[in-house]
């Protein structure tokens, strides 16, 4: 612009910031309103974009220095990270270096842990934009499973923690399920550095204050029966038939007043689709999850949630499950793939008519990978090994869907259920005999 030419007068921040030469003139007309007319500190860091913090710390040098604190404030700031201590911008970077989805408010938060101070979000931002060096290149923990020892495995989530990483980049870094570093913190919280190491496999095998405790600790879900109380138990290493956990359950509920469990009639029926062997016959079915989190707890546009997984016939094991917000052709494939992947495929995959399960895409896929498609009959869903399944889930899990909050809580919700679920003894294998109390296998 040419000296001497006449510009109109504007208060437009964009607009005024180009007609400043110099810095010291930026930091001047940041400042300007607040300091003369008595604007918003905050209205004004929302003009500019500048902190608010950063606005009130210099007005009160301006206050203090007048315009030299406006020379000095420019040769310091112009610096990325200028004004943070050497540690904690080198903690800035390591963070980002070691874990790159790592969220600059989170950043923030352990800078805070570490050294009791917490950067702005945007002050971590401009240190990550404007500073190229970075110089970890290794790893302080290998990925969950390669770890040795279970209890380095759980250490390592409980230093991290401590640390002020959330749970998701906890699970993200080290390669686990959101579900184990809950289930670990959890432990920790409650049993300390005891609840690192695995309980006795001989476990306890009467019953006793402590049997009495877990047990009331697992009857706080209503809906579990007395056999998988018993199951839920022997994971804990306390080993108590299923009739002598229904006789604590009853006395629980004298004493406390607890609910029983819902159940119906039960029937013998003839199943069609029993299988002989492992990967003979897969089942796959979609379930409406009865709990609706607030609109802004979920994805745009969603409002239910469904839980679509994949039964293994023979094992019972489940091969794949996801939380959805819609029950379309592609959650399903997507769900049908991961199971696919780590197990090949199925000679026969039974469901009933659904939509997803016979459209033209999914049809395409049963043919290229010779699966041979069945449906059950009409109004006969026991005919579908997985609506068991989902029985199941509603008694172990449906509880813990509704005490969610948020997806996430939801989705650590339906991950702990399908862990736990494949680790423990199935009903259907208590009368045989290579894996009569054994998990279920696939």
């Amino acid at each position: 612009m040419a000296s001497g030419a006449k510009v109109e007068p504007t208060e437009d921040w964009g607009s005024l910031e180009l007609l400043l030469k110099f810095p010291e003139q930026v930091a001047y007309e940041r400042i300007r309103p607040p300091v003369v007319f008595g604007s918003s500190v905050a209205e004004r860091s929302r003009q500019t974009g500048t902190p608010e913090s950063t606005l009130r710390r210099r007005i009160a040098g301006f206050e203090k220095d007048g315009m030299r604190s406006l020379f000095e404030a420019e040769r310091v700031e112009s610096r990325p990270g200028a004004s943070l201590d050497p540690e904690v911008l080198r903690l800035i970077l390591d963070l980002k270096s070691e874990y790159p989805p790592m969220r600059n408010n989170e950043i923030a938060t352990i800078c805070h842990v570490r050294f009791g101070r917490r950067p702005h979000g945007r002050t971590v931002e401009r240190v990550l934009r404007e500073s190229h060096a970075s110089i970890r290149m290794f790893r302080r923990f290998e990925a969950y499973h390669e770890i040795e020892g279970v209890v380095e495995r759980r250490k390592a989530i409980v230093t991290l923690h401590s640390e002020g990483w959330n749970v998701k980049s906890i699970a993200g870094y080290l390669r686990t399920y959101r579900s184990t570093v809950y289930r670990t913190l959890k432990k920790w919280i409650a049993e300390g550095v005891y609840g690192l190491e695995d309980k006795p496999r001989g476990g306890v095998r009467k019953v006793d204050l402590r049997a009495m405790n877990e047990v009331r600790k697992l009857q706080e879900n209503p809906e579990l029966g007395e056999f998988r109380v018993s199951a839920a138990l022997e994971r804990l290493g306390v080993h108590l038939s299923p009739r002598t956990c229904g006789r604590i359950l009853a006395l629980n509920r004298q004493l406390y007043g607890l609910k029983k469990p819902k159940r119906g009639a039960k029937k013998k029926k003839e199943m069609p689709f029993q299988s002989k062997r492992r990967h003979e016959i897969w089942s796959v079915d979609i379930r409406y999850i009865d709990h609706r989190l607030p609109e802004d707890e979920l994805p745009p546009g969603a409002d239910k949630v469904y839980a679509i997984s994949i039964l293994e016939n023979h094992s019972r094991a489940i091969l794949a499950s996801a939380i959805t917000t819609v029950q379309d052709t592609t959650a399903y494939l997507s769900v049908l793939y991961t199971a696919i992947k780590r197990y090949g495929s199925p000679e026969v995959l039974v469901s009933d008519g659904g939509a997803v399960f016979r459209s033209n895409q999914a049809k395409t896929v049963y043919r290229s990978l010779g699966i041979t498609k069945e449906k059950i009959e009409r109004r006969r869903p026991w005919q579908n090994f997985i609506e068991t399944t989902f029985n199941i889930q509603r008694r172990m899990a449906d509880y813990y869907f509704a005490k969610a909050e948020n997806w996430e809580e939801l989705v650590g919700a339906h991950d702990g259920w399908v862990e736990q679920y494949n680790v423990q003894k199935h009903w259907a294998h208590r009368e045989r005999k290579t894996s009569a109390a054994a998990p279920p296998k696939c």
